[in-house]
């Protein structure tokens, strides 16, 4: 949670990307670790390196269905002179009490199964007459069906090596093994990893719960009625979804209009779910930026140590920017701009490492590589900003998607990544090496 208000300096002040970055993080800190269920631990960033209890498999145990056998009961063995062996019973996966296989014997084996004592190999029942006196079968009776096959004789058509189709005792971990690091995000396969040593419960830190909420009497839901001067309000579901994308729970809050008091009481209701707040909206510098008219005097004396400041960045787009904390737990708050492409840039530039680090990441950037730049025409870019531009990314070659506007929607949906211009960069021509974000 944030602990510090953003470090203040003149009004007309040009803050660098990098500047206003380690201001935010280094006013967010991870959030305090708490022990869940394994499914609701999904997703979630483990605290502790997990160690294994018990080595995986915890026994010798069959990878297929078919005969435990002795290897020299099966040497040489043919369709023509096949190997008989007597069949004393069989071995269900989770069977306890368990046969023990002696010269000229063999017990049938489910997959899984723990191998019986006096057993070196497996021979798949594909391998086997299946008891029937006759050639090769394709799979066994059901016990059901047929409760003589788990006695008898079966006919084994081929030889096997020792081991031959036994998963081995630790195997795949031996006790005492790291499982897992502490930083790793749980995923499914983590989660199986866990449920499979037994563990039932993992300490880690939560997914962020991340409020989004955009601004303008303008907007319209979708699906509602579009009247004229209105726009359908994309923001909210576009950063709720980058949220969820980065990680977070988050919540999607219904387009808040041009009023400062309507906007604090909005702001002050969901606070209770909030870990980070994100608006979008109202930030530059005209009559109806209601962000900045609403948050600018948050805090003072009522919080002491909250308060959010309003920025102009050296980058295009997204200039203006607002972030600081709020409300009495000092909850984070990052305020971007409006135009589509700049708050989602501002996203994916400042409020995705904020998550990142709020669920007690280390890496918490987006990957970057070096490219080289297909155009019809060099690329020109304002000087001193960072420009980023939508770009297609493909085995080592970006291409620009649309122009440089702040509005282009449809360019950013065919967008991979984005273009880094830097600031001493006022041109990039074709064939050129750049760097590139990879949005995903």
């Amino acid at each position: 949670m944030s602990t510090a208000a953003p470090r203040a300096t003149g009004q007309d002040h040009l803050w660098s990307v990098d500047e206003h970055l380690e201001d935010i993080l280094a006013t967010v800190r991870p959030l305090e670790p708490i022990e869940l269920n394994l499914l609701d631990a999904q997703g979630c960033v483990l605290v502790d390196d997990i160690t294994v209890p018990v080595s995986l498999p915890p026994f010798d145990n069959s990878s297929m269905d078919g005969y435990a056998v002795r290897v020299a009961d099966v040497a040489g063995a043919s369709e023509e002179f096949p190997a008989v062996l007597d069949v004393i019973g069989d071995v269900a996966a989770g069977q306890a009490g368990l046969l023990h296989v002696g010269p000229g014997q063999a017990a049938r084996i489910m997959t899984g199964a723990p191998l019986p004592p006096g057993a070196e190999a497996v021979v798949p029942v594909e391998w086997t007459d299946g008891g029937l006196g006759e050639g090769p079968v394709a799979g066994m009776r059901a016990r059901s069906l047929a409760p003589e096959a788990a006695g008898g004789q079966v006919r084994v058509h081929r030889p096997c090596e020792a081991r031959a189709h036994v998963r081995a005792q630790g195997s795949d971990v031996k006790a005492g093994d790291r499982a897992l690091d502490a930083g790793t995000i749980l995923g499914p396969p983590q989660i199986a990893l866990l449920a499979a040593i037994g563990r039932g419960t993992v300490r880690v830190r939560p997914r962020p719960r991340v409020v989004v909420m955009s601004t303008g009497s303008e907007l319209v839901q979708p699906d509602e009625e579009l009247a004229p001067g209105r726009i359908y309000d994309s923001n909210s579901f576009a950063l709720t979804a980058a949220a969820r994308d980065a990680g977070a729970i988050a919540y999607r809050v219904g387009a808040v209009a041009d009023d400062a008091e309507t906007l604090r009481t909005a702001i002050d209701d969901q606070l209770v779910r909030a870990d980070l707040m994100v608006t979008t909206g109202g930030v530059s510098v005209g009559a109806y930026d209601v962000v900045k008219e609403a948050l600018s005097h948050v805090g003072d004396e009522d919080e002491p140590g909250s308060g959010v400041e309003f920025r102009k960045l050296a980058m295009q787009p997204g200039k203006p920017q607002g972030f600081g904390s709020i409300g009495p737990d000092h909850t984070p708050l990052l305020a971007l701009p409006g135009n589509p492409v700049s708050a989602y840039v501002s996203f994916e530039l400042f409020v995705r490492p904020a998550i990142r680090t709020l669920m007690g990441l280390t890496d918490v950037h987006r990957p970057a590589a070096r490219a080289t730049l297909t155009a019809d025409r060099p690329l020109t870019s304002p000087k001193a900003r960072r420009q980023f531009l939508r770009g297609a990314y493909a085995d080592g070659t970006v291409t620009p998607v649309g122009g440089a506007g702040s509005h282009l929607i449809a360019a950013l949906a065919r967008a991979n990544a984005l273009i880094v211009v830097p600031e001493d960069v006022t041109s990039v021509a074709p064939g050129d090496d750049v760097e590139v974000i990879l949005l995903g």
